[in-house]
């Protein structure tokens, strides 16, 4: 297909145009709408027994999810046309709802089983902070600038945030996503440009914090003894993981069939939330599962694409923030279900049932839209840009630290 090309309008100043034709990055938005569909076929294969089971209706959680996807998609395409000086003006509120709401769930679920989550578990908080604090971190870090080094401006400031949301996400308790808040944070940080040895410190005191979490709760010493088992003796493990592994194994190469896994019917917990991963393991076997691998991949390389080819500090940290969370949630829960780390309960993005997770998701991909919608591209020698295709402008493998980018504006 021949490549077409239309004169746009130069930016003062600049030698790039503004990717008016293209719209949105055409790579991402093949990914996500080949995650979406494949998510969709996975929730209806694993959760028809449990939906039976469950509500009399093998269909009731497939349609559920649907709702969920649609509501999704509404709040992602605000996202992806929402003025970013919107985002700025928003970080604060967001914030503040998601601490009153981590703070309320505590309240309204005195006693009760379902502590992380309102309505018996239909709507949690903890998964609507994680992405609140992406965008707060993202516009407070960019506003910084050269002083998010300061100890008593930058440093000291973030420990403080990272203290109140972790804090309230810990005594849920929800161990798995006050890590992954941390871990979040510590990245942002130093892709902001702190300095190396403040992000050492955090990641020090992250990793004693951590340890004191898991030695003085109950919780954490079981997933971590399990853990530790397990990697001795596969007996060891947790039974979840034990039957992970079996739906693995009962897979294959080429899987048992789509909708033929066994392990779904009352063995593997959670079959269409946490254990998803797992059943595409057992029903498409080892292809399936590096079809999901890959897929989370190609997801991150356009991510952090994007991410490194805007202009915009803030823009690149959203960016950043935003594909480093989805990746390491993808990366956690295949992980566990391989035994390859301590049981958490983070869900697989795109895949796993459930409305704040693939809500927050694709409000998180909305704003990755409204970014890539805004990346410059550069001028060919004819002095336009190409309406198809994807520019092959920048070759670098890693996203820049933004005290680099800054420092090479400044000399340029």
């Amino acid at each position: 297909m021949t490549a077409h090309y239309e004169p746009t309008i130069p930016i003062q100043g600049s030698s790039t145009r503004r990717r008016l034709t293209l719209g949105f990055d055409p790579w991402l938005l093949i990914l996500i709408v080949a995650l979406m569909a494949f998510g969709l076929v996975m929730v209806y294969s694993a959760s028809w027994d449990v939906s039976w089971r469950l509500h009399n209706d093998p269909n009731a959680i497939f349609r559920s999810q649907l709702g969920h996807l649609g509501l999704g998609l509404i709040v992602m395409m605000v996202a992806a046309w929402a003025p970013i000086d919107w985002i700025r003006r928003l970080a604060p509120i967001l914030i503040l709802v998601a601490i009153g709401a981590l703070f309320a769930v505590l309240l309204v679920n005195v006693g009760s089983a379902h502590r992380r989550a309102f309505l018996g578990g239909s709507i949690q908080p903890s998964e609507m902070a994680k992405l609140a604090l992406i965008i707060y971190l993202a516009v407070w870090m960019e506003s910084k600038g050269d002083r998010l080094g300061d100890m008593g401006y930058g440093f000291w400031p973030l420990i403080m945030i990272m203290g109140i949301v972790g804090g309230l996400i810990l005594i849920q308790p929800d161990l798995s996503a006050g890590f992954t808040v941390a871990i979040i944070s510590v990245t942002l940080f130093f892709l902001a440009g702190a300095r190396i040895f403040q992000v050492l410190v955090m990641a020090f005191g992250g990793g004693t914090l951590a340890l004191l979490v898991v030695r003085l709760t109950q919780t954490g010493q079981e997933r971590w003894g399990e853990f530790i088992g397990g990697l001795v003796d596969l007996e060891e493990a947790s039974y979840h993981v034990q039957q992970s592994l079996q739906a693995f194994y009962s897979g294959g190469i080429m899987g048992r069939g789509l909708g033929a896994s066994r392990g779904k019917f009352g063995f593997l917990p959670a079959p269409h939330t946490d254990s998803i991963f797992s059943v595409i393991g057992e029903e498409l076997g080892l292809i399936g599962a590096l079809l999901a691998l890959t897929l989370f991949c190609l997801f991150l390389w356009r991510g952090f694409r994007i991410a490194m080819s805007s202009p915009d500090s803030l823009e690149t940290l959203l960016a950043s923030g935003i594909t480093f969370w989805i990746g390491l949630e993808a990366m956690i829960n295949m992980s566990v279900l391989l035994g390859l780390l301590p049981f958490a309960g983070n869900a697989l993005p795109f895949f796993s049932y459930g409305g704040s997770s693939l809500v927050t998701t694709l409000s998180a991909v909305g704003l990755l839209f409204n970014i890539s919608r805004r990346t410059p591209e550069k001028i060919d020698v004819r002095g336009s840009v190409a309406t198809l295709g994807v520019s092959r402008r920048n070759r670098r493998r890693r996203v820049s630290r933004l005290s680099s980018r800054r420092r090479a504006r400044q000399e340029g």
